[in-house]
């Protein structure tokens, strides 16, 4: 499964931005999928995840309440919406294959860079 991350950008403190994770080559219909930050000197936090069904999703306790994933299968796609970001939120987000809140995959996308400015 290779997958592509897009929508990041530049943001002030308290903006909002839509990330978009999509395959090439395969579906993720049958996969739950997760999110995931890197910020500068640390490694891979895990974000957010949706089971395959869509049915139940979870986050890490910083995000929670701001942050929503979902998915729509037939675009192959799955989102994250990011709303009241913090200069914190910087980092380069990534998805991944979920497996209880870590990355199935040991390689990565090219990553979407999400900046928030105080």
């Amino acid at each position: 499964v290779r997958l592509l991350e897009s929508g990041g950008g530049l943001v002030q403190a308290g903006g909002s931005l839509r990330l978009s994770c999509a395959t090439s080559g395969s579906r993720l219909r049958s996969y739950n999928i997760g999110w995931y930050r890197l910020a500068p000197g640390q490694g891979h936090e895990f974000v957010a995840g949706i089971i395959w069904s869509g049915e139940r999703t979870y986050y890490a306790d910083s995000v929670k309440g701001r942050f929503t994933i979902s998915r729509d299968d037939d675009k192959n796609t799955v989102y994250l919406q990011m709303n009241s970001l913090k200069p914190e939120d910087t980092g380069i987000y990534y998805c991944n294959v979920d497996i209880d809140r870590a990355p199935l995959f040991d390689y990565w996308g090219p990553g979407t860079q999400v900046t928030v400015s105080a």
